[in-house]
């Protein structure tokens, strides 16, 4: 496989998404909002009923909360995985890169790194803001700053970039088979169901999103669900179908 290949197709793409502001505005909003508003609602809560924002429920909260942002990570790239391949295809612009020397591998792995850095280098700048602004929120409560801690590392060097990899792997997956925009995100949105679940259980207190064993479990999971998606996009990716089939 050859990286300049891939490099090259995901040059093109970057080009491309300059110019598709609803997705970087989706890319800086989304995340910027989260950082803030939960934050701002925890302060708020806390001013009104301090019993619901005891150090014995923040320690609860606070994991789950910045849990959040691993569905953000699967969601955020799922328009732009989508139309790398869905809507450069009803665009015209995918057949000429189709017809090229052009590797099926370079293709995907070029298409992989066009969804999944804008998003990543997102949430992490979102993360980082939500995580200073809930200590500067809870520090009083607590009497120590939360953040950052070991299970909020493997949240953010671990769990973030394996579910933003699943996403754009399914999502490509997804992409490749169908014939519009609309319907490889609609379909590719669904990536983010096993990540709400774990989110709701920490919310409800039904797993321990603070608990550094449960969170590797969990990065082993995604591990597993990556290179098993990674030959299944390989597998699925047919260059001759996609020229012919959308026609």
């Amino acid at each position: 496989m050859r990286l300049s290949q891939s490099w090259i197709v995901a040059a093109k793409d970057f080009k491309t998404f300059r110019r598709k502001k609803n997705i970087i505005y989706s890319l800086v909003i989304i995340p910027l909002l989260v950082a803030i508003l939960i934050p701002a609602v925890i302060g708020f809560v806390g001013q009104r009923n301090t019993s619901r924002t005891s150090p014995a429920e923040l320690v609860v909260l606070l994991p789950a909360f910045l849990f959040f942002y691993v569905i953000l990570a699967a969601y955020l790239s799922t328009p732009i995985a989508s139309y790398t391949i869905a809507g450069e295809k009803v665009e015209k612009s995918l057949e000429p890169l189709l017809a090229t020397p052009t590797t099926d591998g370079e293709i995907l792995l070029g298409k992989g790194i066009t969804a999944f850095f804008p998003p990543l280098a997102a949430v992490l700048g979102g993360s980082a803001l939500f995580m200073l602004l809930m200590d500067l929120t809870t520090v009083d409560k607590l009497g120590y700053y939360y953040f950052p801690n070991w299970n909020s590392a493997i949240v953010i060097l671990l769990l973030l970039p394996l579910a933003l990899l699943m996403s754009v792997q399914m999502n490509v997956i997804v992409s490749s088979r169908v014939t519009d925009i609309r319907s490889g995100q609609q379909l590719g949105a669904l990536t983010i169901i096993p990540f709400v679940g774990l989110y709701v259980a920490g919310e409800l207190n039904l797993i321990n999103l603070g608990d550094a064993s449960n969170l590797l479990i969990v990065a082993g999971a995604l591990v597993v669900v990556d290179v098993l998606l990674f030959f299944v996009s390989r597998a699925t990716f047919r260059r001759e179908e996609i020229l012919t089939r959308w026609k």
